[in-house]
């Protein structure tokens, strides 16, 4: 491997490795799930706003182009609120456990949006998938709010991405992404408003929590972002595929050091994980033989980024 792909392979387990982290976060942040999007996406804007400025990207957008992408800024707030959401009522194990499923949401939906047929491994790696699913569910149920949450959260994970996916072609990503995080801090404060959720112990965040929604914003959010779109241009989609899934490994890990003992889960949880992840990871395999070619909308994750 030149030593340029494998700067940009490390780098992107770094990016990965801080996807995994982001879910810790949001088990160690005592502020709820979507006062927490609100400074989540409110920061990471206005961090992307400023790297805008200083490198000097054209802001402007045509009409048409800025209501799509304020559009998936909607759906990422949705999104971060529903994940953030699982990992309260349940646990970060959990939540990243159904992330595994964001492959197999895609496999339905990519045909539709990107107008192909659906390939029959896809159906059959999917069902494996269910049947890992079942077997969570199965030991787990007492976390069954938390699981139907947390697969919402995929879901609209995976819709998001997959419209990003097209407008990334035609767009700089950081003004994307500054668009989009400014749009879903409009929403959600719209939401809070009209919830009557801004009051004064709104802003009464303690200095930890502080640090912790600076370190997600920033690092975990506007940089990685920006940063994992340029490494995924430097490696095949195949191999960034791989590596994405490795996320739930990440966030399981670090949240059994980390958290300790509320996130020790039953034997059959973990050979449940075990066989979606396997099954998505041969998905990945079976895919990249049965097509070569290097497939532009793969340019982004086909899980959604937390």
């Amino acid at each position: 491997m030149p030593k340029s792909n494998l700067k940009s392979y490390l780098l992107l387990h770094l990016i990965v490795f801080i996807w995994g982290f982001t879910a810790v976060l949001g088990e160690l942040i005592s502020v709820r799930e979507a006062a927490l999007v609100w400074y989540r996406m409110g920061l990471a804007g206005v961090f992307l706003l400023i790297y805008a400025l200083i490198v000097k990207k054209p802001l402007k957008l045509p009409m048409k182009e800025a209501a799509k992408i304020i559009f998936v800024g909607f759906l990422i707030a949705i999104h971060w609120i529903f994940f953030f959401r699982a990992i309260n009522i349940s646990n970060v194990s959990i939540t990243l456990a159904m992330f595994s499923m964001g492959a197999f949401f895609a496999s339905i939906l990519e045909p539709i949006v990107y107008k192909r047929r659906m390939l029959w491994y896809e159906v059959v790696f999917g069902l494996v998938i269910i049947c890992g699913l079942f077997v969570i569910m199965q030991v787990e149920i007492h976390y069954l709010e938390g699981i139907l949450t947390a697969l919402f959260s995929v879901l609209v994970g995976v819709i998001f991405t997959l419209f990003n996916g097209k407008l990334i072609k035609n767009h700089d990503s950081v003004v994307i992404a500054t668009y989009e995080f400014f749009a879903g801090f409009a929403f959600v404060t719209v939401y809070l408003l009209f919830a009557g959720k801004f009051v004064p112990g709104f802003f009464n965040v303690s200095g930890m929590d502080w640090f912790y929604i600076i370190l997600l914003s920033s690092i975990c959010t506007a940089y990685a972002f920006t940063a994992a779109v340029a490494v995924m241009r430097e490696l095949s989609p195949y191999t960034v595929m791989l590596t994405t899934n490795l996320e739930p490994v990440y966030g399981i890990f670090l949240a059994f050091f980390i958290i300790g003992e509320s996130e020790q889960m039953s034997v059959p949880f973990y050979i449940g994980s075990v066989v979606i992840l396997i099954t998505v990871i041969l998905n990945g395999i079976v895919k990249n033989r049965a097509d070569k070619k290097l497939l532009t909308e793969a340019s982004i994750p086909n899980a959604p980024i937390n």
